[in-house]
């Protein structure tokens, strides 16, 4: 039996017959030991769990994190923590399906829904991505505003050089994507733990942070924060991202090999996104000690934090350390859009187009609007398009969430993998419960913009 013939050995769930692998280039590329300890098998699968995680750190959440500390303290930290945990489970359902399967996320919508339906999920899911992008390229471009004084809208179209960046690392190797991702990620981390540091925050307030208060449901405005930190943390294409890139590794296509592939890719993932959690928090607890302890409780836009961070914490590396970090998150966020355009186009369409074109193509979307936007109405437009972006993103979050659900949840199509019930359940929940939010968060920023 051929390896893509026992990949998909599940085609009898389905409507449609795998018609083809995932990222193909990359697709089985990277061996697995059959010997040795487990540490050595779990270093071999560790790398597409932190590609997963930067889609949790990326610009789009910095200003939800920043108006949360600033406004309310350390109290929304329970928020990021819930936040975190159902994105664990999200990842590690979507992991499951990409091994089990043998199908991404979007190759397992074209062959389970009609055709008109998977058509659009796609336009749903080309959609989301252009809003990523879309707060990937505000957000380098205002790193690169505030560390290089460089214009907003010259930074926006310099962003069109990190194509070639992405093309080099394709080129070399999936682990050279990898190891570029995990080194921009210990970079952000590195600059907001001396950020901590140098903040000093409480350490008895951010325990009690952690801890859910009843005054997150009870106060109006938290509630709004809260909704949106939750709203812009589990982003919908980083779940047809997993459930591809797992399948980079070489795991052995038999009952054991791929209980063993589900084993440890979500621990990766699971570790990743702790990690994504600590970038989370340490915004806000570094909003809350440095801004709502001095007053500065209207901090909501990174620009206004850049400069209001060095002259509150006295020194001048704190505000470079956080462009540092801003615009390592934006060029982190691009590596992975670029992989995760590349499977929803190729998983929902069967066709494929060069890496290239297909990357310039998502970032003229991104950049048109950011460009207009910013001639017209300067700093503060892209502020507004920032958000904008987010609103898009929870738009479609529901319509990737309740699929993956249901895909997991269904022994035909994943045989002895499939959800026990307790697991069903407890993802059923947590998909209605973003949808709701989800929808609650839309309707008051629509209705925030008329009033």
């Amino acid at each position: 039996m051929s390896e893509e013939m026992a990949a998909g050995d599940n085609d009898h769930g389905w409507r449609k017959e795998r018609s083809g692998t995932s990222l193909p280039e990359v697709y089985r590329s990277m061996r697995i030991p059959k010997h040795g300890s487990w540490i050595k098998k779990f270093l071999a699968f560790a790398g597409p769990g932190y590609l997963v995680a930067v889609g949790y750190m990326d610009p789009g959440n910095w200003a939800s994190d920043l108006a949360g500390g600033s406004m309310f303290g350390y109290t929304l930290l329970s928020v990021i923590l819930l936040s975190s945990l159902m994105a664990i489970l999200l990842q590690a359902l979507a992991g499951k399906l990409g091994i089990v399967t043998g199908r991404d996320l979007a190759q397992a919508c074209r062959d389970h829904y009609s055709r008109p339906v998977a058509m659009a999920l796609w336009v749903l899911c080309e959609l989301a991505i252009a809003a990523c992008d879309l707060a990937e390229v505000i957000g380098t471009a205002i790193a690169l505003e505030l560390l290089f004084g460089i214009p907003i809208l010259i930074g926006v179209i310099i962003t069109v050089v990190d194509v070639l960046i992405v093309l080099l690392l394709q080129n070399k190797g999936f682990r050279y994507i990898e190891a570029m991702v995990i080194v921009l990620i210990a970079t952000i981390g590195l600059c907001f733990l001396a950020e901590i540091i140098w903040s000093r925050p409480d350490a008895g307030g951010v325990l009690r942070g952690f801890v859910p208060s009843s005054e997150i449901v009870t106060n109006p405005a938290m509630l709004y924060i809260a909704i949106a930190i939750l709203g812009a943390t589990v982003m919908p294409h980083n779940l047809y991202l997993h459930s591809s890139i797992v399948q980079t590794r070489q795991f052995e296509l038999t009952r054991e090999g791929k209980k063993q592939a589900i084993k440890y890719a979500t621990w990766d993932s699971s570790i990743a996104l702790f990690f994504a959690l600590f970038i989370n928090a340490a915004i806000l607890i570094i909003a809350a000690a440095t801004f709502h302890q001095t007053g500065h409780t209207g901090v909501a836009e990174i620009g206004d934090a850049f400069h209001l961070l060095a002259p509150l914490l006295g020194t001048t590396l704190a505000s470079i350390l956080f462009g540092v970090a801003l615009l390592a998150s934006g060029q982190n966020s691009t590596l992975t859009g670029t992989l995760a355009g590349q499977i929803v186009m190729e998983g929902f369409l069967n066709i494929r187009l060069p890496s290239w074109l297909r990357r310039l193509i998502t970032r003229l979307i991104a950049i048109i609007p950011a460009v207009i936007v910013t001639a017209i109405a300067g700093e503060s437009g892209t502020a507004q398009l920032l958000i904008l972006s987010q609103v898009v993103l929870s738009l479609q979050l529901s319509f990737a969430v309740i699929p993956l659900v249901m895909f997991t949840s269904d022994r035909a199509k994943m045989g002895e993998f499939v959800n026990p019930r307790w697991l069903k359940w407890l993802a059923w929940i947590v998909g209605v419960l973003i949808a709701v939010l989800n929808l609650y968060l839309l309707v008051q920023t629509v209705i925030g913009w008329f009033v």
